[in-house]
């Protein structure tokens, strides 16, 4: 699986600490979301927000990680300018204490999948 890091997964020794097979294939930008900082990084709607493409056949140990099954983030696959789809974590600022807001209402991941229909939001590579 190709997954868009923008936080701690980029840093090599930390991606080496939680993955033993993966590979930085490229840089890339994901437009329609910006980064929103605090003890974790999360998304946001609105932006730009840069990072890099990590290859791993281990996306079970990410979503362990991420703390998917805590509900701190939810990960969810995002078109590729030019084709293709890559996976991306989206922290739930509630659960990780973050100022960030997500329109409308309902449940956090609700949200996020109304957000990412209803907007341009696609990783570009290079």
């Amino acid at each position: 699986m190709e997954v868009f890091v923008y936080g701690t997964l980029t840093d090599p020794s930390t991606a080496a600490r939680v993955l033993d097979r993966y590979e930085f294939r490229a840089g890339a930008t994901l437009e329609g979301l910006h980064r929103v900082d605090g003890e974790y990084p999360t998304l946001a709607p609105g932006g730009t927000c840069d990072g890099r493409i990590l290859s791993t056949v281990e996306g079970d140990r990410l979503d362990r990680y991420e703390g998917v099954d805590r509900g701190l983030y939810v990960r969810r696959s995002l078109p590729v300018d030019g084709g293709g789809a890559v996976e991306c974590y989206v922290g739930n600022p509630a659960a990780l204490g973050v100022a960030a807001e997500w329109p409308g209402a309902g449940s956090f991941a609700d949200r996020v999948d109304r957000f990412l229909e209803t907007n341009d939001v696609v990783v570009t590579t290079g």
